[in-house]
């Protein structure tokens, strides 16, 4: 039984393995319709329940999608609709789910909530996303960069704005599939230091310049998240905004990079605020395979966790 926390805490060859079989599979899928099942059903007779205690609209229907192309069936909980971590304990919830169903995907607030479900579940647990990680994404940006311009290894990626959980998972994977990777932003949002210290312990190069423009160049591929939460003041988002203006990804910001460096975002986008709808929808632009590309990943990853 693997979990599938942090791309950190996985092994790097298995996660070399996960976006092969990504690759491999979205390729057998080509032409197909979306409800197809996958000719190998890997996930037949299974059972996964997909927690989400914040809302989604990829991390959902890509979850939820794989699972039935897998040839399992899924089932969708949101926080308010259980007990969980407030009538009863996370691990009596993992207990009792782990008599229920085959696997566990939960996007969770807080990562103490994740560690505790792994702890005491007795089938696998994915990390749809916390506070502080958001694994499942990078495994996409990867494929998706690698569709576009071949192995990723080597290359310097750029990360603008707020150093938060996706551009963590990000720094972890350079570590792990061996891409250098630049912090552009304010002192405020830089990345915690243990983010920046795994890459740099596995051989990566870690920089942070205050510079865009200056932390563009020579780059392969920038990287932008949105600049506030749903759930920040209104306050907090004016501040936000102030501080990061001068990190928003722009036409001019691209043209400082390699002429052929892409652009992605994870979604759901703010346009013209980190990013302008020029960049977004112009021809560096892959946010929609990256979107897409959720889907073929996270299959990747549960049939991984499963051994199949």
């Amino acid at each position: 039984m693997n979990h599938f926390l942090d791309i950190h805490k996985t092994d790097a060859a298995d996660l070399r393995s996960m976006i092969d079989q990504a690759a491999k599979t979205k390729q057998a899928r080509a032409g197909q319709p979306k409800a197809a099942v996958d000719e190998d059903q890997p996930l037949k007779d299974r059972m996964v329940a997909l927690i989400f205690e914040k809302p989604s609209t990829r991390t959902r229907v890509s979850f939820d999608v794989g699972v039935r192309q897998m040839g399992g069936q899924s089932m969708v909980l949101s926080g308010k609709d259980m007990q969980l971590g407030h009538g009863e304990t996370i691990a009596d919830t993992a207990r009792v789910l782990s008599r229920y169903v085959d696997m566990i995907m939960i996007r969770t607030f807080d990562e103490a909530v994740l560690t505790e479900m792994a702890e005491y579940a007795d089938v696998p647990v994915i990390n749809g996303l916390t506070d502080r990680t958001h694994p499942c994404q990078i495994m996409a940006d990867i494929l998706t960069y690698e569709e576009h311009r071949g192995s990723i290894k080597g290359k310097k990626v750029v990360w603008a704005g707020d150093g938060n959980n996706v551009c963590a998972s990000f720094l972890h994977a350079a570590g792990q599939f061996g891409f250098d990777l630049t912090f552009t932003g304010p002192a405020q949002l830089d990345p915690e230091e243990e983010f920046m210290g795994f890459a740099r312990q596995k051989g990566s190069t870690v920089v942070i310049e205050r510079d865009a423009f200056k932390a563009v160049e020579g780059a392969d591929l920038i990287v932008a998240d949105t600049w506030v939460s749903m759930h920040d003041a209104q306050s907090a988002k004016e501040r936000r905004h102030n501080m990061l203006r001068p990190y928003q990804v722009n036409d001019e910001l691209m043209s400082h990079a390699k002429p052929d460096a892409l652009f992605m975002h994870c979604l759901p986008a703010h346009r013209e605020e980190e990013v302008t709808s020029a960049v977004m929808d112009g021809s560096q632009s892959v946010i929609f395979d990256e979107a897409e590309n959720r889907l073929h990943a996270q299959k990747a990853i549960m049939r991984w966790c499963l051994g199949s």
